[in-house]
């Protein structure tokens, strides 16, 4: 799906992909607000999950530029233009050790959290200026988490659009899981 990213100015491409690697760093990724006007929902998840992977997948297994190149990633950007396989090249060159220690760092923190307990509540939300109903269900749901030892909750509240993004990720990390059996 790294296709995509010719929907994007070549101009604005490494900021995406410096964002995207922040993302894999455990900073602030890159928000969907901000590139509303070039992806739908599903393509900017496909695409961040894609970019992600990339980078992820080339540094963890240590695989130099040349074999980068012609991977099956950057070559359906070769169709797309050659920019912006240079761009991917030159962010992955840059920031392949802050990757790399992002990953180590990640992969020591995984093996000790754990999902605890769930909960799920439906409500729909209100409109406050107008004092109407917007009809919009929205889905509050709370992980408690035990991270090195102590339980840790978390709580999100997504719309109908973001729960389905959500379920169609776990039905495709279900698979993998299952594929790895």
């Amino acid at each position: 799906m790294v296709h995509l990213l010719g929907k994007l100015p070549s101009e604005e491409c490494q900021k995406l992909l410096h964002w995207v690697v922040d993302g894999v760093c455990g900073r602030e990724p890159p928000r969907m607000a901000d590139y509303g006007n070039t992806w739908t929902l599903v393509e900017w998840m496909e695409l961040l999950d894609s970019l992600s992977s990339l980078f992820r997948l080339a540094v963890g297994k240590k695989t130099p530029d040349e074999e980068v190149r012609p991977s099956s990633v950057l070559a359906s950007l070769a169709d797309v233009g050659s920019g912006y396989g240079e761009a991917v090249l030159t962010v992955l060159r840059a920031r392949r050790e802050e990757i790399r220690q992002a990953l180590v760092e990640r992969t020591n923190n995984v093996s000790s959290s754990t999902l605890q307990d769930f909960d799920w509540q439906i409500k729909l939300a209100l409109s406050s200026d107008k004092i109407s109903f917007l009809h919009t269900p929205l889905l509050n749901l709370r992980l408690d988490v035990k991270e090195n030892g102590a339980l840790k909750p978390l709580s999100v509240e997504m719309n109908r659009e973001e729960l389905q993004t959500l379920i169609s990720s776990l039905e495709a990390a279900n698979k993998v899981v299952l594929q790895l059996k």
